[in-house]
């Protein structure tokens, strides 16, 4: 990529991303953690809609408030219309970087009020989440990557390379924060980013991170065309008094568990797995008198049951 030409890629890329997905909005928010993909992202934000810049300190680093002020400083700088420092409390349940992405994203869609949020996710970014689906056996819904567009969040430089994004920041002078998480080996990204990938480059020839990002997209169009299908059927099985086993009990099994996996997530459960899912699924096709599969539940201290009785999948939640 010439360099002359990065701030006007990004910019093309931000503008078919609107009208791709209909974004037409009087402002929106970036989240800017200072790095170079972020920083670009608020460059280009900042000069087509007025923009109010989200920082998140997660105090995960000494001088991390340090790091904060300075990506507010730039952000002001590059005309952002505001600015907000978000300090929030990193937890532990499934390991560091899944309890930061949790904590970084409530405070987002705390502080976002009614506007959009864009993120800084690139095509890179894209092919380390299909690598890390494909390892942990998550299925073509975790393989199918990051969404551009999932409301309130907008991804609008999943088809750019990262190098596109430092390249913007050398054209306009603007000096990047070198986060030191991203070459901490004991991070399963950094190993991928730094070690995988270029292995992969070097085996195949080249081009594996737009393959797989490719791949990706397929399987969205894939998983959103089954999805709609499950809900259909969704709606044709519900009665008041559950899930009607009837109807569920001939179809394919794997619009099936799609169709339980709505329902249950519509009844109130998180953090779904797929052995939870089968489990339920067993109530439907090795029905033994086998009592309610638990699985977890959005409210607190509850936990969230699936049982059958009576033809009729039922939910039920008791207190832990």
């Amino acid at each position: 990529m010439d360099r002359s030409g990065a701030v006007a890629a990004l910019t093309a890329a931000v503008d078919q991303f609107c009208r791709h997905h209909a974004v037409d909005v009087p402002g929106w928010c970036v989240a800017l953690s200072g790095g170079a993909d972020s920083l670009a992202l608020t460059a280009v934000a900042a000069r087509l809609r007025p923009t109010t810049a989200l920082i998140v300190d997660h105090r995960l680093q000494a001088g991390s408030d340090r790091v904060a002020h300075t990506a507010r400083d730039q952000a002001l700088a590059l005309g952002c219309v505001a600015v907000q420092v978000l300090t929030v409390e990193v937890g532990r349940d499934g390991g560091l970087e899944a309890a930061a992405r949790t904590a970084r994203y409530e405070a987002l869609r705390k502080a976002r009020g009614d506007a959009p949020v864009l993120l800084a996710h690139t095509l890179d970014d894209q092919a380390e989440t299909v690598l890390l689906g494909l390892g942990r056996g998550s299925g073509p819904r975790s393989i199918a990557g990051m969404r551009p567009y999932d409301p309130p969040w907008c991804r609008p430089l999943l088809e750019v390379r990262r190098a596109v994004t430092h390249a913007a920041c050398a054209e306009l002078g603007l000096t990047p924060w070198q986060d030191p998480h991203n070459t901490d080996r004991r991070f399963t990204r950094v190993r991928l980013r730094t070690e995988v990938l270029p292995l992969l480059e070097d085996v195949l020839g080249g081009g594996v991170a737009e393959a797989l990002a490719r791949t990706a997209a397929a399987l969205r169009e894939d998983t959103d065309c089954l999805d709609r299908l499950a809900d259909a059927v969704r709606a044709e099985a519900s009665t008041d008094a559950g899930l009607d086993v009837r109807r569920l009990e001939t179809l394919d099994p794997a619009l099936r568990r799609r169709v339980l996996r709505g329902w249950l997530l519509a009844g109130g459960a998180t953090d779904l797995t797929d052995k939870q899912i089968r489990a339920v699924d067993a109530l439907i096709t090795a029905w033994r008198g086998q009592g309610g599969v638990a699985v977890g539940s959005r409210l607190a201290r509850t936990r969230l049951f699936a049982r059958r009785s009576g033809g009729r999948l039922t939910l039920h939640t008791e207190p832990v």
